[in-house]
């Protein structure tokens, strides 16, 4: 993978930009990228997102009271198909993030057209799945990359 897109991606404003290459696994017997795949492409992209931001899964599992992530809503557009081989960008945004959750806005592109788009809420939650308030070190880091432009 050439520099411009290291593995994790790359933020680029207040998007992070995620390339991700079409395999046959991703596809239905159409050749089509099945649709939960997507939902896939999104997770790797608000993983990727994090990690830039300084948040990683393996330290909020380490905290004197555990905490991880789950996704309490998510709501997909699909607008085009995407094929084998096809080379597509997951990008994100976060729309805010407050108390307990934070809401990114995600699509996909293809050659700059928006080939699904979605909005994901992503809950903070204790290991027994009660919601909990981020950690301030945590909001601290999300905060900052919170846009201030609406919804696709």
């Amino acid at each position: 993978m050439s520099t411009e897109f290291p593995l994790s991606g790359q933020i680029i404003g207040d998007e992070h930009h995620l390339p991700v290459r079409i395999y046959y696994e991703d596809t239905d017997f159409s050749g089509v990228v099945y649709h939960a795949n997507y939902l896939k492409y999104f997770e790797r992209g608000r993983s990727e997102y994090m990690r830039l931001l300084g948040v990683h899964h393996h330290q909020l599992a380490a905290l004197d009271e555990p905490l991880a992530f789950a996704v309490s809503d998510i709501r997909i557009k699909y607008r085009a198909p995407v094929r084998i081989d096809d080379l597509v960008v997951v990008k994100s945004r976060l729309l805010n993030a407050r108390g307990a959750s934070f809401v990114i806005q995600q699509w996909i592109e293809r050659d700059g057209l928006c080939v699904a788009d979605g909005e994901v809420t992503v809950v903070c939650i204790d290991l027994k799945g009660r919601p909990r308030r981020m950690a301030k070190p945590l909001l601290d880091a999300i905060k900052p990359q919170v846009s201030v432009r609406k919804a696709l």
